[in-house]
């Protein structure tokens, strides 16, 4: 028996609970974790923006594709399924906080931490991660004893605010969308250029070792091969092969970074150190409105100390209304950290760019 942590947002919280409990869901990218989850294995459920422990579920199915609408009301994304049994489901109020001492001072991913770190968000960020079984046994202890015998854990105006978004409608359902009020808006500083080139330059070395062509803004081109020393001539473009229009070619040309295999992007990376997440959100908006038939993968690269801003602007309107699909769905979060972790592994050149996947956050899913 083996655990794992399955994320809810409180909108796929609400969704589950409504629903007979019997079917749990993921996005696609977890298909490939999904195959090590057993019959018998068991789920410990967080909720995220509320930052609480709420449930177990026991796993009885191999995991089956499935888009069936569940979790959302049209275009269910979570189409990565296992029938589960629900053996404890706990009401936001009485979900444990995982900075309550009870949860902090015991995992053992925040036992070493002080209480103002947020390094712990690592290990929740994404559904299906492993825990350790010190860890998971810990945890349906403490859920199970809570349902039995429920301690009331209060939630703030705060905690009330993240359970009912803001959601507009559009003819693919209900998007959850977010406002940002003047508290929350970071102000811009100054760019602080030598942190951001060598996140590009490790996104090119990560691109190259994993076999694709890479473009780098001509503006910081060389600053970047200051760093990065490609292994092959034909790695680093200086024109971009793609058979756009030229407005759209002189909008690509912009973004930070761009991984390109034959002649289509494949990934495309914005990195925010400490210029606007609007602004890079943007070209990516422009990007994905002039080539709406094109399933690219975008992703915000930025610190974790700017994971909140990420997931604020994402969620706004202007982004959820795309004529593409929300861009919640289509671009999502990577730490320097994660740049960092992937880049460091020794095998790299025998990885392909699914291994992303595993450290992308997605708004929705998202702690903030």
């Amino acid at each position: 028996m083996a655990y794992y942590i399955s994320l809810f947002s409180p909108e796929t919280y609400r969704a589950f609970s409504n629903s007979d409990r019997q079917i749990s869901g993921y996005r696609e990218h977890r298909k490939m974790i999904a195959l090590h989850v057993k019959p018998g294995d068991i789920l410990i459920c967080y909720m995220t923006k509320l930052s609480r422990w709420v449930g177990i579920l026991e796993v009885s199915s191999q995991y089956f594709i499935d888009n069936r609408p569940i979790f959302t009301e049209f275009n269910d994304p979570f189409v990565v399924r296992f029938h589960v049994s629900s053996k404890v489901w706990l009401a936001p109020e009485d979900g444990i906080p995982i900075k309550n001492d009870i949860c902090r001072k015991h995992l053992s991913f925040t036992k070493t931490l002080p209480r103002s770190s947020l390094a712990w968000t690592n290990r929740v960020r994404g559904s299906l991660t492993k825990l350790s079984e010190e860890d998971g046994q810990y945890l349906e202890m403490l859920l199970t004893a809570q349902s039995n015998a429920p301690q009331s854990y209060p939630l703030t105006e705060a905690d009330k605010r993240k359970l009912s978004p803001s959601t507009i409608h559009t003819e693919g359902g209900q998007i959850p969308v977010l406002v940002p009020d003047e508290e929350s808006r970071t102000p811009i500083q100054s760019r602080t250029e030598t942190e951001h080139i060598q996140i590009q330059a490790a996104l090119a070395r990560i691109g190259e070792a994993m076999g694709f062509r890479v473009w780098i803004p001509g503006r910081e081109r060389q600053k970047v091969l200051g760093i990065w020393h490609p292994a092959r001539d034909n790695t680093l473009l200086t024109n971009l092969p793609l058979n756009c229009d030229e407005v759209t070619l002189r909008t690509i040309a912009y973004i930070d970074v761009l991984w390109i295999h034959r002649n289509a992007i494949m990934r495309a990376f914005e990195v925010e150190h400490s210029s606007s997440v609007y602004s890079g959100l943007l070209r990516m908006a422009d990007l994905m409105s002039l080539q709406p038939n094109l399933r690219i993968k975008a992703h915000i690269v930025a610190p974790v100390s700017r994971r909140r801003k990420v997931f604020q602007e994402i969620s706004r309107p202007v982004f959820a209304l795309m004529g593409s699909g929300p861009m919640s769905e289509s671009c999502s979060y990577l730490s320097y950290d994660a740049i960092r972790e992937i880049g460091s592994e020794r095998n790299l050149s025998r990885m392909n760019d699914t291994v992303l996947d595993d450290y992308a956050e997605y708004a929705q899913e998202s702690e903030f």
